[in-house]
């Protein structure tokens, strides 16, 4: 955000690192100064952006979804039927059952996801200078993937469908069979297989989430520490191969968040 030679890189970063957080306790704007540390704020930044993307990725699809043609496909068209084509080539090697939801929500992971992570590769500064000086905001971060928030929320969702179709198809007691009679099936061994199938019930969704945060995170601060303390002069010869590399980092995590929904969705929706 700054146009002049960076003096301070420390206080670069630091800008750079912080949401664009609103108080909902005090209806306010935190500013990147201030030290406020409760459950009532949101990182209003991520909220928007997610948003905004989530509509780019509908309007999109929606738009070449009403002008498909049989005959030969335009550009647009052909792009669309690539990723959908890709989309169930997966799902066919991966989930075993008939569900109607696999299709369409492992879509949306995929292309949410990836837009969301390449809002990384736009110029550091370019969008929060932007948005400084028209809106008067005093930080913005533009990679919702980056935050933690944002990946354990969808995370969250994707295991509330795990437990959604486990007990589903399942039952109650057939869920709960699983949770206790395995890997031993024992009595004397019940608790000791509950505790174990119920961590690893929860690492699902917190290692899904993490994972994405992370991997995103970094790349992000690659950037940031790329731009706040090398030179202007410098910074393309390493900016452009990071910015290369990135793209099949920004791809395959997209790619992973979603082989790994469809995994674990296929796992609680075997009957056994």
């Amino acid at each position: 955000m700054f146009l002049e030679p960076i003096s301070n890189p420390q206080k670069y970063i630091s800008h750079h690192l912080h949401h664009l957080q609103i108080d909902l306790l005090n209806f306010k704007i935190v500013k990147p100064e201030s030290i406020v540390s409760h459950f009532w704020i949101l990182n209003l930044d991520s909220i928007i952006f997610s948003f905004i993307l989530g509509c780019v990725f509908t309007g999109v699809f929606y738009m070449v979804a009403k002008k498909i043609t049989t005959g030969v496909p335009n550009k647009s068209q052909a792009f669309v039927e690539i990723v959908f084509e890709f989309i169930l080539s997966n799902i066919k090697g991966m989930f075993q059952g008939n569900n109607p939801i696999i299709a369409p929500l492992s879509l949306t992971i995929f292309m949410w996801v990836f837009l969301m992570n390449f809002m990384d590769l736009f110029p550091i500064d370019f969008i929060p200078l932007c948005f400084e000086r028209l809106f008067q905001l005093p930080a913005i971060r533009v990679v919702p993937s980056a935050d933690v928030n944002i990946t354990l929320s969808m995370s969250l969702a994707v295991f509330i469908l795990i437990l959604f179709y486990s007990i589903k198809i399942k039952g109650y007691i057939g869920f709960l069979k699983e949770l206790t009679l395995q890997p031993f099936s024992h009595p004397i061994f019940f608790v000791f297989n509950f505790l174990l199938e119920f961590v690893s019930l929860l690492s699902k969704p917190i290692s899904l989430g993490l994972r994405l945060f992370g991997n995103m995170y970094s790349g992000e601060m690659i950037f940031i520490l790329i731009a706040g303390l090398l030179p202007w002069w410098s910074q393309c010869f390493l900016n452009v191969p990071w910015a290369i590399f990135h793209i099949l980092i920004i791809s395959l995590q997209a790619f992973i968040f979603m082989v790994l929904t469809i995994v674990y969705l296929s796992i609680a929706s075997q009957s056994h």
